[in-house]
Protein backbone atom coordinates (compact mmCIF):
# COMPACT_ATOMS: atom_id res chain seq x y z
CA UNK A 1 0.00 0.00 0.00
CA UNK A 2 1.22 3.47 -0.91
CA UNK A 3 0.23 6.55 1.09
CA UNK A 4 0.22 10.14 -0.19
CA UNK A 5 -0.56 13.61 1.13
CA UNK A 6 -0.87 16.23 -1.63
CA UNK A 7 -1.12 19.79 -0.33
CA UNK A 8 -2.17 22.89 -2.25
CA UNK A 9 -1.00 25.49 0.24
CA UNK A 10 -3.62 28.14 0.95
CA UNK A 11 -6.16 26.89 -1.64
CA UNK A 12 -9.14 27.61 0.61
CA UNK A 13 -10.94 30.90 0.22
CA UNK A 14 -14.20 32.76 0.88
CA UNK A 15 -17.00 33.56 -1.59
CA UNK A 16 -16.00 36.34 -3.98
CA UNK A 17 -18.48 38.83 -5.49
CA UNK A 18 -16.50 38.91 -8.72
CA UNK A 19 -17.15 35.16 -9.01
CA UNK A 20 -20.90 35.51 -8.36
CA UNK A 21 -20.47 34.52 -4.75
CA UNK A 22 -18.38 31.44 -5.46
CA UNK A 23 -14.91 30.61 -4.19
CA UNK A 24 -11.82 30.10 -6.30
CA UNK A 25 -12.04 26.33 -5.76
CA UNK A 26 -15.62 26.35 -7.05
CA UNK A 27 -14.77 28.08 -10.33
CA UNK A 28 -11.38 26.50 -10.96
CA UNK A 29 -11.35 23.44 -13.20
CA UNK A 30 -10.29 20.56 -10.94
CA UNK A 31 -11.63 17.35 -12.55
CA UNK A 32 -9.16 15.02 -10.84
CA UNK A 33 -9.79 16.31 -7.33
CA UNK A 34 -13.54 16.26 -8.01
CA UNK A 35 -13.38 12.64 -9.13
CA UNK A 36 -11.37 11.54 -6.12
CA UNK A 37 -13.66 13.47 -3.79
CA UNK A 38 -16.79 11.98 -5.32
CA UNK A 39 -15.46 8.43 -4.93
CA UNK A 40 -13.74 8.91 -1.58
CA UNK A 41 -14.28 10.28 1.90
CA UNK A 42 -14.79 14.01 2.39
CA UNK A 43 -14.41 15.87 5.67
CA UNK A 44 -13.29 19.05 7.36
CA UNK A 45 -9.93 18.94 9.12
CA UNK A 46 -8.99 21.35 11.90
CA UNK A 47 -5.31 21.80 11.09
CA UNK A 48 -4.84 24.81 13.39
CA UNK A 49 -5.56 24.12 17.08
CA UNK A 50 -7.22 26.81 19.16
CA UNK A 51 -4.71 29.33 20.45
CA UNK A 52 -2.16 28.75 17.68
CA UNK A 53 -1.37 31.12 14.79
CA UNK A 54 -2.78 29.92 11.45
CA UNK A 55 0.60 29.58 9.79
CA UNK A 56 1.92 26.99 7.40
CA UNK A 57 4.25 25.79 10.15
CA UNK A 58 1.48 24.82 12.59
CA UNK A 59 -0.91 23.58 9.90
CA UNK A 60 1.60 21.40 8.02
CA UNK A 61 2.92 20.05 11.30
CA UNK A 62 -0.64 18.86 11.95
CA UNK A 63 -0.87 17.34 8.47
CA UNK A 64 2.37 15.48 9.16
CA UNK A 65 0.86 13.99 12.30
CA UNK A 66 2.62 16.12 14.91
CA UNK A 67 0.59 17.72 17.70
CA UNK A 68 1.63 21.40 17.69
CA UNK A 69 0.93 21.58 21.41
CA UNK A 70 3.76 19.10 21.96
CA UNK A 71 6.24 19.88 19.21
CA UNK A 72 5.79 23.42 17.88
CA UNK A 73 8.59 25.80 18.86
CA UNK A 74 8.32 28.29 15.97
CA UNK A 75 8.67 28.42 12.22
CA UNK A 76 12.29 29.48 11.96
CA UNK A 77 13.79 26.43 13.73
CA UNK A 78 12.20 24.16 11.11
CA UNK A 79 13.74 26.24 8.35
CA UNK A 80 17.08 26.12 10.16
CA UNK A 81 16.93 22.32 10.14
CA UNK A 82 16.36 22.33 6.37
CA UNK A 83 19.40 24.58 5.90
CA UNK A 84 21.65 22.28 7.91
CA UNK A 85 21.86 24.70 10.82
CA UNK A 86 22.03 23.16 14.28
CA UNK A 87 21.00 25.57 17.03
CA UNK A 88 22.92 25.65 20.30
CA UNK A 89 20.93 25.69 23.53
CA UNK A 90 21.43 29.45 23.86
CA UNK A 91 20.51 30.26 20.25
CA UNK A 92 17.18 31.31 18.74
CA UNK A 93 16.38 31.18 15.03
CA UNK A 94 14.30 34.04 13.57
CA UNK A 95 12.68 33.97 10.15
CA UNK A 96 14.22 36.93 8.34
CA UNK A 97 12.13 38.29 5.46
CA UNK A 98 13.52 40.85 3.07
CA UNK A 99 10.71 43.40 2.87
CA UNK A 100 9.90 46.82 1.42
CA UNK A 101 8.92 49.40 4.05
CA UNK A 102 7.87 52.99 3.36
CA UNK A 103 8.71 55.79 5.78
CA UNK A 104 5.88 58.29 5.46
CA UNK A 105 6.13 62.08 5.90
CA UNK A 106 4.51 61.80 9.35
CA UNK A 107 7.19 59.37 10.49
CA UNK A 108 4.95 56.30 10.32
CA UNK A 109 6.12 53.09 8.64
CA UNK A 110 4.02 51.07 6.17
CA UNK A 111 4.57 47.51 4.96
CA UNK A 112 4.54 48.00 1.20
CA UNK A 113 5.69 44.49 0.27
CA UNK A 114 6.36 41.49 2.54
CA UNK A 115 8.60 39.86 -0.12
CA UNK A 116 10.55 42.82 -1.57
CA UNK A 117 8.91 42.20 -4.93
CA UNK A 118 9.55 38.46 -4.70
CA UNK A 119 13.23 39.20 -4.92
CA UNK A 120 15.22 36.42 -6.57
CA UNK A 121 17.44 34.05 -4.61
CA UNK A 122 20.50 35.30 -6.46
CA UNK A 123 19.79 38.93 -5.56
CA UNK A 124 18.81 38.21 -1.99
CA UNK A 125 21.89 36.08 -1.35
CA UNK A 126 24.06 39.08 -2.23
CA UNK A 127 22.12 41.19 0.27
CA UNK A 128 22.21 38.61 3.05
CA UNK A 129 25.92 38.01 2.47
CA UNK A 130 26.49 41.76 2.82
CA UNK A 131 24.49 41.88 6.05
CA UNK A 132 26.51 38.98 7.44
CA UNK A 133 29.78 40.67 6.48
CA UNK A 134 28.88 44.15 7.68
CA UNK A 135 26.46 43.55 10.58
CA UNK A 136 27.17 40.18 12.18
CA UNK A 137 28.42 40.11 15.78
CA UNK A 138 28.79 37.53 18.50
CA UNK A 139 25.00 37.76 18.92
CA UNK A 140 23.69 38.14 15.35
CA UNK A 141 24.31 36.05 12.24
CA UNK A 142 22.46 36.06 8.89
CA UNK A 143 21.90 32.88 6.87
CA UNK A 144 20.73 32.96 3.21
CA UNK A 145 17.66 31.01 2.13
CA UNK A 146 15.41 31.21 -0.93
CA UNK A 147 13.94 34.35 -2.52
CA UNK A 148 12.84 36.69 0.30
CA UNK A 149 12.95 33.95 2.99
CA UNK A 150 16.07 33.87 5.16
CA UNK A 151 17.18 33.33 8.76
CA UNK A 152 18.85 35.28 11.49
CA UNK A 153 20.44 33.34 14.34
CA UNK A 154 20.50 35.18 17.67
CA UNK A 155 22.64 34.09 20.61
CA UNK A 156 21.17 35.13 23.94
CA UNK A 157 17.88 35.36 25.75
CA UNK A 158 14.72 36.24 23.87
CA UNK A 159 14.31 40.04 23.64
CA UNK A 160 10.78 39.71 25.03
CA UNK A 161 9.13 41.26 21.98
CA UNK A 162 6.09 39.83 20.22
CA UNK A 163 6.92 39.35 16.55
CA UNK A 164 4.37 39.24 13.73
CA UNK A 165 4.37 37.75 10.20
CA UNK A 166 4.89 40.53 7.64
CA UNK A 167 2.30 39.03 5.28
CA UNK A 168 -0.34 39.82 7.93
CA UNK A 169 0.33 43.55 7.52
CA UNK A 170 0.40 44.16 3.79
CA UNK A 171 -0.11 47.89 3.10
CA UNK A 172 -0.69 48.47 6.83
CA UNK A 173 1.02 50.60 9.46
CA UNK A 174 3.77 48.60 11.20
CA UNK A 175 5.42 51.43 13.13
CA UNK A 176 4.90 49.97 16.59
CA UNK A 177 6.12 46.52 15.57
CA UNK A 178 9.28 47.97 14.04
CA UNK A 179 9.95 50.35 16.92
CA UNK A 180 9.75 47.56 19.50
CA UNK A 181 13.34 46.64 18.69
CA UNK A 182 14.58 50.22 18.91
CA UNK A 183 14.17 50.14 22.70
CA UNK A 184 17.00 47.57 22.87
CA UNK A 185 20.42 49.19 22.19
CA UNK A 186 22.08 46.23 20.45
CA UNK A 187 19.00 45.64 18.25
CA UNK A 188 18.66 49.35 17.48
CA UNK A 189 22.25 49.50 16.28
CA UNK A 190 21.69 46.45 14.07
CA UNK A 191 18.52 47.85 12.50
CA UNK A 192 19.89 51.31 11.87
CA UNK A 193 23.16 50.05 10.38
CA UNK A 194 21.40 47.50 8.15
CA UNK A 195 18.92 50.09 6.88
CA UNK A 196 21.76 52.36 5.82
CA UNK A 197 23.57 49.49 4.10
CA UNK A 198 20.47 48.33 2.23
CA UNK A 199 19.65 51.86 1.05
CA UNK A 200 22.84 51.93 -0.99
CA UNK A 201 23.18 48.27 -1.86
CA UNK A 202 23.87 47.70 -5.59
CA UNK A 203 21.11 45.10 -5.82
CA UNK A 204 18.54 47.55 -4.51
CA UNK A 205 19.77 50.40 -6.66
CA UNK A 206 19.39 48.19 -9.74
CA UNK A 207 15.92 47.02 -8.66
CA UNK A 208 14.77 50.61 -8.22
CA UNK A 209 16.17 51.45 -11.65
CA UNK A 210 14.10 48.56 -13.09
CA UNK A 211 10.95 49.71 -11.29
CA UNK A 212 10.99 46.84 -8.78
CA UNK A 213 10.49 46.98 -5.03
CA UNK A 214 13.85 47.11 -3.21
CA UNK A 215 14.69 45.18 -0.04
CA UNK A 216 14.73 48.18 2.27
CA UNK A 217 14.74 46.21 5.54
CA UNK A 218 14.74 42.75 7.04
CA UNK A 219 11.77 41.65 9.15
CA UNK A 220 12.11 39.13 12.00
CA UNK A 221 9.38 36.72 13.08
CA UNK A 222 8.52 33.04 13.69
CA UNK A 223 11.36 32.59 16.17
CA UNK A 224 12.07 29.52 18.27
CA UNK A 225 14.54 27.00 19.58
CA UNK A 226 15.56 23.60 18.20
CA UNK A 227 12.81 21.06 17.44
CA UNK A 228 12.83 17.61 19.04
CA UNK A 229 10.21 15.13 17.78
CA UNK A 230 9.95 11.40 16.93
CA UNK A 231 10.30 10.38 13.29
CA UNK A 232 7.48 8.93 11.20
CA UNK A 233 9.43 5.69 10.95
CA UNK A 234 9.59 5.47 14.73
CA UNK A 235 5.88 6.16 15.00
CA UNK A 236 4.43 4.36 12.00
CA UNK A 237 7.23 2.19 10.58
CA UNK A 238 7.03 3.88 7.17
CA UNK A 239 9.67 5.42 4.92
CA UNK A 240 8.93 8.29 2.61
CA UNK A 241 9.84 11.55 0.90
CA UNK A 242 9.08 15.25 1.22
CA UNK A 243 8.78 17.27 -1.99
CA UNK A 244 8.50 21.03 -1.56
CA UNK A 245 10.19 24.23 -2.72
CA UNK A 246 10.18 25.91 0.70
CA UNK A 247 12.58 25.44 3.59
CA UNK A 248 9.80 25.15 6.17
CA UNK A 249 8.43 21.95 4.63
CA UNK A 250 11.90 20.60 3.98
CA UNK A 251 12.67 21.13 7.65
CA UNK A 252 9.53 19.26 8.65
CA UNK A 253 10.59 16.46 6.33
CA UNK A 254 13.99 16.22 7.99
CA UNK A 255 12.44 16.20 11.47
CA UNK A 256 10.19 13.35 10.31
CA UNK A 257 13.24 11.54 8.81
CA UNK A 258 11.84 11.67 5.29
CA UNK A 259 14.03 11.88 2.21
CA UNK A 260 13.93 15.54 1.21
CA UNK A 261 13.97 15.79 -2.58
CA UNK A 262 15.23 18.97 -4.22
CA UNK A 263 13.55 19.50 -7.59
CA UNK A 264 15.30 21.73 -10.14
CA UNK A 265 13.10 24.71 -10.94
CA UNK A 266 10.90 24.36 -7.85
CA UNK A 267 10.34 28.01 -6.98
CA UNK A 268 7.39 28.24 -4.60
CA UNK A 269 5.28 30.28 -7.03
CA UNK A 270 3.11 29.72 -10.12
CA UNK A 271 6.21 29.26 -12.28
CA UNK A 272 7.39 26.23 -10.34
CA UNK A 273 8.42 22.95 -11.97
CA UNK A 274 5.14 21.04 -11.61
CA UNK A 275 6.21 18.16 -13.80
CA UNK A 276 9.46 17.77 -11.91
CA UNK A 277 7.67 17.60 -8.59
CA UNK A 278 5.16 15.05 -9.85
CA UNK A 279 7.93 12.90 -11.33
CA UNK A 280 9.88 13.06 -8.09
CA UNK A 281 6.84 11.71 -6.25
CA UNK A 282 6.40 8.87 -8.73
CA UNK A 283 10.08 7.94 -8.48
CA UNK A 284 10.01 8.01 -4.68
CA UNK A 285 6.99 5.72 -4.50
CA UNK A 286 8.87 3.05 -6.44
CA UNK A 287 10.60 1.94 -3.25
CA UNK A 288 9.02 3.97 -0.44
CA UNK A 289 5.70 3.81 1.37
CA UNK A 290 4.79 7.48 1.70
CA UNK A 291 5.16 10.80 -0.09
CA UNK A 292 4.20 14.32 0.94
CA UNK A 293 3.97 16.81 -1.96
CA UNK A 294 3.55 20.48 -1.12
CA UNK A 295 2.73 23.27 -3.59
CA UNK A 296 3.22 26.83 -2.38
CA UNK A 297 1.77 28.64 -5.41
CA UNK A 298 -1.90 29.09 -4.30
CA UNK A 299 -0.74 30.59 -1.01
CA UNK A 300 1.58 33.05 -2.72
CA UNK A 301 -1.25 34.11 -5.04
CA UNK A 302 -3.48 34.62 -2.01
CA UNK A 303 -0.92 36.86 -0.33
CA UNK A 304 -0.57 38.85 -3.52
CA UNK A 305 -4.36 39.18 -3.81
CA UNK A 306 -4.21 37.85 -7.38
CA UNK A 307 -7.40 36.07 -8.44
CA UNK A 308 -6.07 34.96 -11.86
CA UNK A 309 -2.90 33.53 -10.30
CA UNK A 310 -4.81 31.66 -7.62
CA UNK A 311 -7.16 30.09 -10.15
CA UNK A 312 -4.20 29.11 -12.31
CA UNK A 313 -2.26 27.70 -9.34
CA UNK A 314 -5.18 25.51 -8.26
CA UNK A 315 -5.84 24.28 -11.78
CA UNK A 316 -2.16 23.49 -12.26
CA UNK A 317 -2.08 21.65 -8.93
CA UNK A 318 -4.95 19.46 -10.12
CA UNK A 319 -3.72 18.92 -13.69
CA UNK A 320 0.03 18.81 -13.22
CA UNK A 321 0.48 17.35 -9.73
CA UNK A 322 -2.57 15.35 -8.65
CA UNK A 323 -3.60 13.88 -12.02
CA UNK A 324 -0.22 12.52 -13.21
CA UNK A 325 0.60 10.99 -9.83
CA UNK A 326 -2.79 9.29 -9.53
CA UNK A 327 -2.68 8.09 -13.14
CA UNK A 328 0.79 6.66 -12.59
CA UNK A 329 -0.32 4.67 -9.57
CA UNK A 330 -3.33 3.37 -11.45
CA UNK A 331 -1.16 2.39 -14.41
CA UNK A 332 1.17 0.56 -12.01
CA UNK A 333 -1.86 -1.19 -10.47
CA UNK A 334 -0.69 -0.04 -7.05
CA UNK A 335 -3.05 0.00 -4.09
CA UNK A 336 -2.89 3.47 -2.60
CA UNK A 337 -4.59 5.85 -0.21
CA UNK A 338 -4.25 9.55 -0.92
CA UNK A 339 -5.22 12.70 0.96
CA UNK A 340 -5.66 15.87 -1.09
CA UNK A 341 -6.04 18.97 1.01
CA UNK A 342 -4.63 22.36 1.99
CA UNK A 343 -2.92 23.47 5.17
CA UNK A 344 -5.09 26.56 5.68
CA UNK A 345 -7.13 29.16 3.82
CA UNK A 346 -5.39 32.22 2.34
CA UNK A 347 -8.40 34.32 1.31
CA UNK A 348 -7.83 36.86 -1.45
CA UNK A 349 -9.89 39.41 0.46
CA UNK A 350 -7.58 39.20 3.49
CA UNK A 351 -4.25 38.29 1.84
CA UNK A 352 -3.23 36.32 4.91
CA UNK A 353 -3.92 32.99 6.62
CA UNK A 354 -7.03 32.09 8.62
CA UNK A 355 -7.69 29.08 10.84
CA UNK A 356 -10.92 27.76 9.28
CA UNK A 357 -11.06 23.93 9.08
CA UNK A 358 -9.95 22.81 5.63
CA UNK A 359 -11.81 20.61 3.10
CA UNK A 360 -10.01 17.29 2.83
CA UNK A 361 -10.57 14.26 0.62
CA UNK A 362 -9.29 10.76 1.31
CA UNK A 363 -9.41 8.34 -1.60
CA UNK A 364 -8.67 4.62 -1.38
CA UNK A 365 -7.94 2.92 -4.70
CA UNK A 366 -9.72 -0.20 -3.43
CA UNK A 367 -12.92 1.89 -3.13
CA UNK A 368 -14.07 -0.09 -0.12
CA UNK A 369 -16.65 2.45 1.03
CA UNK A 370 -19.42 4.43 -0.72
CA UNK A 371 -18.03 7.71 -2.02
CA UNK A 372 -19.14 11.14 -0.85
CA UNK A 373 -20.60 12.06 -4.25
CA UNK A 374 -19.35 15.62 -3.66
CA UNK A 375 -17.24 18.10 -5.61
CA UNK A 376 -14.06 19.33 -3.96
CA UNK A 377 -14.76 22.80 -2.60
CA UNK A 378 -15.43 24.60 0.67
CA UNK A 379 -19.22 24.94 0.34
CA UNK A 380 -19.90 21.30 -0.45
CA UNK A 381 -17.62 20.15 2.37
CA UNK A 382 -19.30 22.38 4.94
CA UNK A 383 -22.76 21.26 3.85
CA UNK A 384 -21.69 17.61 3.73
CA UNK A 385 -20.24 17.87 7.24
CA UNK A 386 -23.56 19.17 8.55
CA UNK A 387 -25.11 15.87 7.44
CA UNK A 388 -22.26 13.48 8.20
CA UNK A 389 -20.64 15.08 11.27
CA UNK A 390 -17.30 13.52 10.34
CA UNK A 391 -14.92 16.45 10.85
CA UNK A 392 -11.51 15.74 12.36
CA UNK A 393 -11.22 18.11 15.32
CA UNK A 394 -7.61 17.26 16.15
CA UNK A 395 -5.86 17.77 12.84
CA UNK A 396 -2.71 15.90 13.79
CA UNK A 397 -4.74 12.64 13.96
CA UNK A 398 -5.65 12.80 10.26
CA UNK A 399 -2.51 10.83 9.39
CA UNK A 400 -3.78 7.96 11.55
CA UNK A 401 -6.88 7.86 9.37
CA UNK A 402 -4.79 7.89 6.20
CA UNK A 403 -2.56 5.08 7.44
CA UNK A 404 -5.53 3.08 8.76
CA UNK A 405 -4.17 3.11 12.28
CA UNK A 406 -7.55 3.67 13.88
Amino acid sequence: MKYLILVGDGMGDYPIAELDGKTVLEVASTPTMDELCSKGEFFLNHTVPDGFPPGSDVANMSLMGYDPALYYTGRAPLEAVSMGISLASDEIAFRCNLVTLDRNDNGRITMRDFSAGHISSEESRQIIDTLETECSTRQFHFKPGISYRHLMIFKGTHPGITTVPPHDYIEQDVTLHYQNYLALPEWQHLLERSEAILAGHPVNLQRIKEGKNPATHFWLWGEGKMVNAPTLKERFQISGSMISAVDLLKGLGIVADLSVIDVDGATGDIHTNYEGKAQAAMDALADQDFVFVHLEAPDEAGHQGSLPDKILAIEDFDARIVRPIIQHLRDQREDFRVVVTMDHFTPLSLRTHVSDPVPTLLYDSREQIPGSGQLFCEKSCIEYDKRQHNAITRGYTMIDKLLERK
